[in-house]
């Protein structure tokens, strides 16, 4: 998901107008960035902006008026877990917020404890950690897909000891090429070795040699 990074939308769910409107005053005085926040009161209406898509971050107050603790940044995390999560709490709360970065919050503040320029700074710290984190996700996927490929290969293969077809899973004779290809991503280009090559053209065979011979200085020549 690629955001404009002039501006950071922040959804931020606190119940306390006080403090919304406080934070609000902080980040208009970072100078470096836009900050653009959402205020909603309640989880609920939090969450339903937060469908509506267009939030870098979330700014939350885990105890609200319809949802308390763990509760709330769970049903956060489950509807948008690609929206980085910024836990903000009391004193009395701050073994509850690290326990929430532990379980997947990207980090928390302490109010009454903070600057601007820390909020700002925990926000684009926490949105490129997200960004970070999300693309360890993405190539760990990959790396499981490309071994699950690999594994069909692995085991016994039936092949002919004659044409040298391997039988599926299905019971069926295919060309060894078209099994791999149909198991892997390899893809086959035909040529031909220079052992069949002698056996199977000798007159092109001898030819080609013979050319080789007499454009390759190292070969000694007749009668030098």
């Amino acid at each position: 998901m690629e955001f404009d990074t002039t501006q950071r939308n922040i959804l931020l769910i606190e119940d306390n107008k006080g403090d919304a409107r406080l934070l609000e005053i902080m980040l208009e005085e970072v100078r470096e960035q836009i900050f653009h926040i959402v205020w909603k009161d309640r989880l609920s209406l939090g969450l339903t902006r937060l469908k509506d898509g267009d939030i870098h971050v979330v700014l939350l107050d885990l105890d609200l008026p319809d949802s308390q603790g763990f509760d709330t940044f769970d049903k956060i995390h489950e509807i948008a877990p690609y929206v980085p999560i910024i836990v903000m709490t009391g004193l009395n709360d701050q073994k509850i917020a690290v326990d929430a970065v532990r379980k997947g919050a990207q980090d928390y503040l302490l109010k009454g404890q903070v600057t601007g320029d820390l909020v700002a700074r925990a926000i684009n710290y926490a949105i490129e950690r997200k960004r970070l984190e999300l693309e360890r996700e993405k190539l760990i996927d990959q790396l499981r897909d490309a071994l699950a490929k690999i594994k069909t290969l692995r085991g016994l293969i039936p092949i002919c000891s004659f044409c040298k077809k391997i039988r599926d899973d299905s019971g069926f004779w295919k060309q060894i090429e078209i099994y791999v290809r149909d198991h892997s991503d390899a893809e086959f280009s035909h040529s031909i070795c220079p052992d069949c090559a002698k056996k199977h053209y000798p007159s092109l065979y001898n030819e080609k040699i013979n050319k080789k011979d007499e454009t390759d200085p190292s070969v000694d020549k007749k009668g030098e």
